[in-house]
């Protein structure tokens, strides 16, 4: 991502209003959750203008809504947007956080998802240069253009699924995250989750066809 964008983010954040107290209603005391206590006290600094915290909530999770905007969006441009609308909003929610409700990757999860979706059903076509937007390292240039093309056959088959296939296969094949935590990003039950997951894998299998085995992937959960 362009450094300047990250760095208006950040100094944005910093122009938050200061603030007597705790920011989290009920207070990060409250959280039992190790990761959503840690969230809140953030929160709290944040809202009580420590630059400091604007710079570690960025740090933490801009790159998590720039890459989920990617795999959703395919356009660099757009997942830049996007990412950066995410944490403004999280930004803006600071004085009334609310850690026990859920973590903050969580949240943003979804913000980004909704975002991206949005931007997904105003636009007619998806461009077929999507696959551009997930950089593939490699140790050496065979290794890069076989990367590469594994990155852009998956980006495209992605962007063949349905909307909630996708978004399902992304949370959980690529970003890792549990069944249940997809669930609450996504809104449905764990059972739901788990019909979109095999819908879209099934989805992948034949979008990938014969180029599976050439391109490397083993099996229907790649």
């Amino acid at each position: 991502m362009d450094g300047s964008r990250v760095r208006t983010t950040e100094a944005s954040a910093t122009d938050h209003p200061q603030r007597d107290g705790a920011a989290a209603t009920g207070g990060a005391g409250f959280v039992a959750d190790p990761v959503r206590r840690a969230d809140a006290l953030s929160m709290e600094r944040f809202a009580a203008g420590d630059r400091a915290a604007a710079r570690d909530l960025t740090e933490r999770f801009l790159p998590l809504c720039y890459r989920l905007a990617c795999r959703l969006l395919s356009v660099p441009a757009e997942a830049e947007d996007v990412a950066q609308e995410a944490m403004m909003r999280l930004f803006a929610k600071a004085p009334d956080w609310q850690g026990e409700r859920a973590r903050i990757s969580t949240w943003l999860y979804r913000v980004t998802a909704n975002l991206a979706t949005d931007r997904l059903r105003a636009r007619p076509t998806l461009p077929i240069e999507a696959a551009d937007a997930v950089p593939a390292p490699g140790p050496g240039p065979e290794a890069a253009l076989t990367d590469r093309a594994r990155l852009m056959a998956l980006q495209a088959a992605l962007d063949g699924l349905p909307e909630r296939q996708r978004l399902a296969i992304v949370l959980s094949q690529i970003e890792g995250l549990a069944q249940a935590e997809v669930a609450q990003v996504m809104g449905c039950g764990i059972e739901a989750v788990e019909s979109l997951v095999a819908r879209g894998k099934k989805g992948l299998a034949a979008a990938l066809g014969p180029q599976r085995g050439a391109l490397g992937f083993g099996g229907e959960d790649e």
